[in-house]
């Protein structure tokens, strides 16, 4: 276990296609955490920025951009690229400079700005990258990989298209209540069976959209937070940034092709399960301590197996959580209580750090309408590609 940092504010720019530059959506984030938060800008000592591929150069040093947009000030300023992860990744090492003594207070910002449709990979031929193989040699898209994803559960763990339906028809549910969600209406499982079938048999309302957004944290150590009159705060307690184990035999983007189990057996948990395992042993708490989860829906399916891996659940047996009401609204573990992806879409440095948000607030019983009751526990979980683990575990 770990000394915990505390998380004095958070904030968010509104997810939506709003046209404008990641560095104004990820300065407003910033902006609105610091201002829960009580502090000024000058009085940050380190800044993190999570990049953003599709920033040009200032995304790809994300942290001076944030700060040249704050305004110059001489903080100690670090950028970090994770895919999907950079926001935990952020977060991580945002947490590591406190507890080295670098740094009292650190501002950690994500933003992005998408194009119109699912992600591509980069420009330029890179034969070298599984990732743009993946796309170029095997026309596999991310919904295709979703759609493969989904046919796997349904194989294996008998999960059917209205199990997952009724995870969109879930996270629509909260996300109607969350002022920072692009998308704020509920949606029935008819609907979801009669949007168009994009990677079989996914559907459109199954699959995540592409969004502009913006998420931030201030994070300190716990005696800044005294100092600062803040007796309780919510801490961090774990961060979670593990790899895969060879040999691999469930795939994952990129690596469609899985390793060779012939010779070695494969390892006695999955990588996302790992991710977790990680993250409880670092905070001493177990899924039976959560009060609520955010996880990384990009699709409807990867949720349900996201209870599985979270351990919430046993194996196989994510449908039926979801189906007795155990994940939904006043349920015994709600999960995307901010409504998810499937209600905010992908903005994919800030996602992780929204994820911390939300956890933060719940945790702080600021929610608003979409309060989960009693709240102690939170852990957030996703992945990025080439074995980014993420999870963090925050406590109240």
């Amino acid at each position: 276990m770990t000394a915990d940092v505390a998380v004095l504010g958070a904030g968010m720019h509104p997810w939506g296609k709003w046209g404008r530059g990641f560095v104004e959506y990820g300065a407003a984030a910033a902006r609105a955490a610091l201002a829960e938060a009580g502090l000024e800008w000058r009085q940050v000592g380190s800044i993190v920025g999570a990049d953003t591929v599709r920033g040009g150069y200032p995304g790809y040093v994300a942290g001076a951009s944030f700060a040249k947009a704050l305004g110059w000030q001489g903080a100690r300023v670090t950028s970090v690229y994770a895919a999907c992860a950079s926001g935990a990744q952020a977060i991580s090492t945002a947490r590591a400079q406190i507890l080295a003594g670098l740094a009292d207070v650190v501002l950690v910002v994500g933003a992005d700005a998408t194009p119109k449709g699912f992600f591509r990979p980069a420009g330029g031929d890179r034969p070298d990258d599984p990732d743009w193989l993946r796309f170029r040699v095997l026309g596999a898209t991310n919904p295709t990989y979703f759609g493969l994803y989904a046919r796997r559960r349904m194989a294996v763990h008998g999960d059917t298209l209205e199990d997952f339906a009724q995870v969109k028809v879930k996270n629509a549910a909260f996300g109607v209540l969350n002022a920072n969600a692009r998308y704020r209406k509920h949606v029935t499982a008819q609907e979801v069976a009669a949007s168009p079938v994009v990677a079989d048999p996914l559907r459109l309302l199954d699959i995540c959209a592409t969004s502009d957004g913006g998420a931030a944290v201030v994070l300190s150590s716990l005696e800044f937070a005294r100092r600062h009159g803040v007796a309780k705060p919510v801490r961090i307690r774990a961060v979670s940034t593990v790899t895969p184990r060879y040999p691999s035999a469930v795939l994952d983007l990129p690596d469609i092709a899985t390793d060779s189990a012939v010779a070695v057996e494969p390892a006695a948990e999955t990588f996302r399960a790992s991710i977790a395992r990680a993250a409880y042993e670092e905070a001493g708490v177990g899924p039976e301590d959560l009060s609520l989860a955010e996880v990384y829906d990009l699709s409807t399916a990867l949720e349900l197996q996201w209870y599985e891996d979270l351990g919430l659940c046993g194996e196989g047996e994510g449908a039926k959580l979801l189906r007795d009401g155990e994940t939904a609204p006043g349920g015994r573990i709600p999960v995307n209580p901010s409504g998810g992806l499937a209600s905010f879409g992908e903005a994919v440095p800030a996602q992780a750090i929204a994820q911390v948000c939300e956890v933060a607030w719940q945790l702080r019983g600021r929610a608003g309408d979409r309060q989960v009751a009693g709240t102690r526990v939170g852990i957030t979980a996703n992945q990025g590609l080439f074995g980014h683990g993420s999870a963090v575990i925050a406590v109240r």
